[in-house]
C-alpha cells in the first residue's frame, strides 16, 4: 500500500495498492522533488472514468513503469471532483499546449508547480503514432536532466499564459441577445437526432432550460422544437437506462444508442428537473425515475447522494446494462423475449459490442402493450440485479448535491411526490450539519464526515440553490437564512473587481494561477450557479444588494453566451428568468383544494419563484403582508416587489 491508503477520495484509494509511490496534492509532494531534484508527475482523472481505469491497468499497475516513476518522478494524484481548482488549472494547460482535454489529465511540473508537459491518456505500448508512456516518460526525464533551459522557459512561458487574467468584458444580457442565442444553438442543432452538434453527444442540461423558459416567454417555435427533439430523442435512446431510470454521461454517438455508461449525479440531477418542468407523460415519466434512481442507486446512509456509479462492471464497460436476444429469451421466455427484443431495438448483431445491444424504446406500446412493457421492465430489472454492479464513488460532493436538493424539490413539487422532498431535506441537512464548519462550506464528505477541501464557488451556488429551493417546497424559514450565508461567502471572499466571480476564494490555496471559468460544462459554472442563487434570493428578500451582484455577474457573460451559447446555458438561463422578473408569486390562504389549484398553477410556472402559506409572514419577505381575499386562498404575481391585484381563479396565473 502507498500514501493513498489514508486518502478519503474513492478515486485515490483505487490506487492504494499500485506499485507507483502516489503522494496526495500539497507542500510534502513537492518539497520532495525539490530534495531530489526530480520533476513531478501529475495525473488526475475521477472514480468513474473509464479511460483512467486503463492507463492505470496498464502503467500504474505495471511494476516496471512504476520503478522508473518511482526513480525519476515524484508523483501525485488528485481526484479531479475533489479538488477542482487544481484541475481547472492544469486542464487550462492542457489545452493549452494540445488543442484538448479530458481525463486521465497527465501533467509534468516543476518544483513550483508551473507545467513543462501536458497530455492525456498514453498508452503502454505506442499507437496511431502516439508514443507509449514510458517512452514519453525517458524523453521527460532526459529533457530535465540534459536541457534544463528548455524545461524553465516552457514552464516560465506556461505559467504566465495561465496567470493572464484579462477583465471580462461587460455586456447586456437584453431580449435581442437571448433572441440571438436561440438563432445560433438553431444552426447548430441536429434536427435528425436532437442535441447539438455531432458525436459525442452530451446531454445538454442548462441549454434545455434556457430554451424551456425562452419559449414560455416568447412562444419562439423554434426553442420549443429544439427543447422538444432533444429531450425525446435522449430519453429513447440507448443513453437512458430503459430499465433502471437515469442517464448515462454521454453517447459516443450521433444517434443517442451507445451511451459512455458511467451515471453521474451532476447529469441526473438536472436532467431531473428539466424533464418534470418539460412534463406530459415521457416527461414525467423520466422525471419519476430519474429521481427513483437517484433514491435507490445514490442516496447515501447519511442522506446525501453519492456522485457516480462506474462504467465498467467485471472489468468490462456497459457488462452490467447490455442485452443479447438470448439473454432476454433466458430471463422472459420465447415470446415475451423476442417481443422485448423488438422493442428494445436488441438485434441479433446486437448494437454496442460483443453482439450485445443497448436498450431503447423509440415506440412506446400503448393499450395492453403498455403493461406488457411494465412487466418486461420489471422482471428484467429484477434479473439485472443479480449481476456484478459497476462501483459506486460514495463521496458526497457539495455542489452536485445542491443540483440533486433543486432537481427532487421539482420533480416532487411537480409531480405532488412527497417522498422527492423528504429526500431533498435530508441532503440538505447533511449538507448544513457535516459540510459547514465554522461558517464555511467544505466541499465533499464521506461516511459522514467530512474532508479537508474548502468549498469552490460552484459549491456555494449550487448548495445556495438548493437551501432556497426547499425553503420553496417547505415554507422553513431556516433555509432562507443558510442561502444568505453562503452567497454573502461568496460575495465577499470570490468577487473580481469586474463584477465577476474567481472560483477560488482569495483565503484559499495558491496555486500557479487562480482558476475563473464562466462557462458551463456538464455542470454549472460557479459564476452561472451563483447568479441563480443570487436572482432567487433577491426575489424572495426584495435585496437590491444581491440582484445588484447579479446583474454585474451576468453582464460578464454577454460575449461568451453571444458567441458560445451551448457553454452559457445556465447564465442564459438567469438572464431569462431576470428579463421576466423572475416572476415572484406568492400563494395564501387556507389548505385545500383551492390553494392547491392555485399552488399547482404557480408551480408550472417556468423561472418563477413561489412561496406558499396559510397566511402573512415575517420571515419569508416575499409573504409578508399577503393575504387571502374574502377567506379564499390568493395568488400575488410580482416582479421585483411590485405586485398585481391577487387573485383566486388559477387561470388568472401566467402559465
Amino acid at each position: 500500500m502507498n500514501r493513498l491508503r489514508d486518502a478519503t477520495s474513492p478515486y485515490l484509494l483505487q490506487h492504494a495498492d499500485n506499485p507507483v509511490d502516489w503522494w496526495e496534492w500539497g507542500t510534502d509532494a513537492f518539497d520532495e522533488a525539490r530534495r531530489r531534484n526530480v520533476p513531478v508527475l501529475l495525473s488526475v482523472g475521477y472514480a468513474a472514468c473509464h479511460w483512467c481505469h486503463v492507463m492505470a491497468h496498464e502503467s500504474f499497475e505495471d511494476e516496471a513503469t512504476a520503478a522508473y516513476l518511482n526513480e525519476h518522478f515524484v508523483s501525485i494524484k488528485v481526484d479531479r471532483e475533489e479538488r477542482p481548482d487544481v484541475d481547472a488549472v492544469y486542464m487550462q494547460a492542457t489545452t493549452a499546449m494540445t488543442g484538448h482535454g479530458g481525463w486521465p489529465m497527465t501533467c509534468v511540473l516543476d518544483h513550483d508547480g508551473s507545467p513543462f508537459f501536458a497530455g492525456t491518456y498514453f498508452p503502454d505500448q505506442p499507437r496511431h503514432g502516439q508514443p507509449s508512456f514510458g517512452q514519453l516518460l525517458q524523453a521527460l526525464v532526459d529533457a530535465w536532466q540534459t536541457r534544463g533551459d528548455d524545461v524553465r522557459r516552457v514552464a516560465a512561458n506556461l505559467r504566465e499564459h495561465l496567470n493572464q487574467q484579462v477583465a471580462a468584458t461587460s455586456g447586456q444580457l437584453g431580449a435581442d441577445v437571448l433572441d440571438a442565442a436561440v438563432a445560433t444553438l438553431a444552426q447548430e442543432f441536429d434536427g435528425r437526432e436532437g442535441g447539438f452538434g455531432d458525436a459525442p453527444k452530451f446531454p445538454p442540461s442548462m441549454v434545455l432550460e434556457f430554451l424551456l423558459r425562452h419559449a414560455a416567454r416568447t412562444d419562439d417555435e423554434r426553442a420549443l422544437a429544439m427543447l422538444d427533439a432533444t429531450c425525446e430523442a435522449m430519453a429513447r435512446g440507448g443513453m437512458y437506462d430503459q430499465l433502471g431510470g437515469g442517464f448515462a454521461r454521454y453517447s459516443v454517438d450521433r444517434h443517442w444508442v451507445v451511451p459512455h455508461f458511467e451515471k453521474m449525479l451532476y447529469d441526473n440531477a438536472q436532467l431531473l428537473g428539466v424533464y418534470a418542468r418539460w412534463g406530459g407523460p415521457l416527461g414525467e415519466r423520466v422525471a419519476r425515475e430519474t429521481a427513483d434512481f437517484l433514491l435507490r442507486e445514490l442516496r447515501t446512509d447519511e442522506g446525501g447522494f453519492a456522485s457516480a456509479l462506474d462504467a465498467d462492471s467485471e472489468g468490462v464497460e456497459g457488462r452490467f446494462y447490455a442485452w443479447t436476444p438470448e439473454q432476454l429469451v433466458e430471463v422472459l421466455g420465447p415470446d415475451d423475449g423476442a417481443w422485448a427484443a423488438q422493442a428494445f431495438e436488441v438485434t441479433p448483431g446486437g448494437t454496442f459490442e460483443h453482439g450485445a445491444s443497448t436498450l431503447q424504446l423509440l415506440l412506446e406500446p400503448e393499450g395492453p402493450g403498455a403493461q406488457r412493457l411494465a412487466d418486461v421492465r420489471s422482471t428484467l430489472l429484477a434479473a439485472r440485479g443479480s449481476r456484478v454492479r459497476p462501483a459506486r464513488d460514495d463521496k458526497v460532493v457539495a455542489a452536485w448535491n445542491g443540483l440533486a436538493i433543486s432537481g427532487l424539490c421539482a420533480a416532487g413539487l411537480l409531480l405532488e411526490e412527497q417522498s422527492y422532498v423528504d429526500a431533498a431535506v435530508a441532503a440538505g441537512e447533511l449538507i448544513a450539519r457535516v459540510h459547514t464548519v465554522d461558517g464555511r462550506l467544505l466541499r465533499v464528505s464521506r461516511d459522514g464526515t467530512a474532508g479537508r477541501h474548502a468549498a469552490v464557488l460552484e459549491d456555494l451556488g449550487c448548495v445556495a440553490s438548493g437551501y432556497l429551493a426547499l425553503l420553496q417546497a417547505t415554507g422553513d424559514a431556516v433555509w432562507l437564512e443558510r442561502a444568505r450565508v453562503l452567497l454573502d461567502d461568496a460575495l465577499a471572499r470570490f468577487r473580481a473587481d469586474d463584477g465577476g466571480f474567481f472560483d477560488t476564494a482569495d483565503d484559499a490555496e495558491a496555486l500557479v494561477a487562480r482558476p475563473r471559468d464562466p462557462s458551463d460544462n456538464a455542470s454549472p459554472s460557479g459564476l452561472s450557479a451563483t447568479v441563480h442563487a443570487l436572482v432567487e434570493y433577491a426575489a424572495l428578500t426584495g435585496s437590491g444588494r444581491h440582484r445588484q451582484a447579479a446583474e454585474e455577474a451576468v453582464a460578464t457573460v454577454a460575449v461568451l453566451a453571444e458567441r458560445a451559447p451551448r457553454f452559457a446555458g445556465w447564465s442564459l438561463a438567469a438572464a431569462e428568468a431576470m428579463l421576466d422578473g423572475p416572476l415572484e408569486i406568492a400563494v395564501v390562504g387556507p389548505a385545500g383544494a383551492d390553494r392547491d389549484a392555485l399552488e399547482r398553477r404557480a408551480r408550472g410556472v417556468p423561472g418563477a419563484v413561489v412561496v406558499v402559506a396559510d397566511g402573512p409572514r415575517e420571515d419569508i419577505p416575499l409573504l409578508s403582508g399577503r393575504t387571502d381575499v374574502d377567506g379564499r386562498p390568493a395568488a400575488y404575481v410580482c416582479r421585483g416587489q411590485v405586485c398585481e391585484r391577487p387573485v383566486t381563479d388559477p387561470d388568472e396565473l401566467p402559465a
